[in-house]
């Protein structure tokens, strides 16, 4: 080892120094990410249930095709994508401006009281949206002593009323997170550039779509794909909201894959197909994100 020392030099040293405290780390990564990823690539070839598995080929891609749950469950995925991701972003970006104001009282205490959703459990706000929408819950009643409306509505258990539950939850719970990214993209733009263009003649309106927006294009460009890769893999909602019903009108791709693997006799190999035809949709849609969103 001593002999090994003297033939290094100071670069090679601290660079063997820098991979032997990453190996665990990424001996990790590959046994717990890349195996499992290579398994179920090769599993989505095999066709059976359990552990009956053969040899399909391309069958499981085949069968997908023709599967009229997995499109319903597709188009209800990108149904969440078109209107929730765009009016998530942007509420998120108006409220970063809003709390980065320096004349703004308890602005700490906002900004805390807007992202604590994205804190909560999973399970514990989808539970807590599920008793607020529930045929008894506080929605209709409230609604009733207001007048609103004449009788209590089944909200999660109407196609549309569901959708739009799932799509309030999802808004109530991420719109705080993606604040945060761009509360600090707003803070790394110069103040000068607003008090030129004041001086200008430029008001807030021009000065957001002429300063603010463009200066933020990154952040709006990782947002959106963040947001967009989440919507894809949907699940926690579906699952604990409305179990994907009435009928399927609320099943997303994610829960479909659960349900395929644990309760319709345990297709694996067509789950794992499944899985990789979401890996290729998010990889695709982040691929023409990036090249559309880098101007360089």
């Amino acid at each position: 080892m001593s002999l090994l020392n003297k033939k290094l030099t100071v670069n090679q040293k601290q660079s063997l120094t820098g991979w032997i405290f990453l190996l665990p780390a990424s001996i990790l990564i590959f046994a717990m990410n890349f195996y499992p990823m290579l398994q179920a690539f090769i599993l989505s070839f095999k066709k059976g249930i359990a552990n009956n598995l053969e040899w399909g080929g391309i069958s499981n891609y085949l069968r997908l095709l023709e599967d009229d749950v997995f499109w319903t469950s597709f188009w209800n995925n990108i149904f969440y994508l078109i209107i929730q991701v765009p009016i998530m972003l942007i509420l998120a970006i108006l409220l970063a401006c809003l709390l980065n104001q320096k004349d703004l009282k308890f602005k700490a205490l906002f900004r805390t009281a807007i992202f604590l959703p994205c804190c909560t459990a999973l399970v514990s706000y989808s539970i807590i949206f599920k008793t607020l929408f529930s045929f008894d819950g506080y929605v209709n009643t409230i609604l009733l002593e207001l007048g609103l409306i004449d009788a209590r509505i089944n909200w999660l258990g109407q196609t549309e009323t569901a959708k739009i539950i799932i799509i309030i939850a999802l808004i109530w719970r991420w719109t705080g997170y993606n604040m945060v990214f761009f509360l600090s993209g707003l803070q790394n733009i110069d103040e000068s550039l607003y008090e030129a263009a004041t001086i200008d003649g430029a008001g807030p309106v021009r000065s957001f779509f002429s300063i603010t927006i463009p200066l933020l294009r990154p952040t709006i460009l990782l947002t959106t794909i963040m947001s967009i890769n989440g919507t894809l893999q949907l699940f926690d909602e579906s699952v604990n909201l409305t179990n994907g019903g009435p009928a399927n009108s609320t099943l997303t791709m994610s829960h479909y894959i659960y349900k395929v693997s644990f309760e319709y006799s345990s297709q694996f190999g067509y789950a794992a197909a499944l899985s990789y035809v979401i890996f290729i949709m998010v990889a695709v849609l982040s691929l023409i994100q990036m090249k559309v969103g880098d101007k360089r």
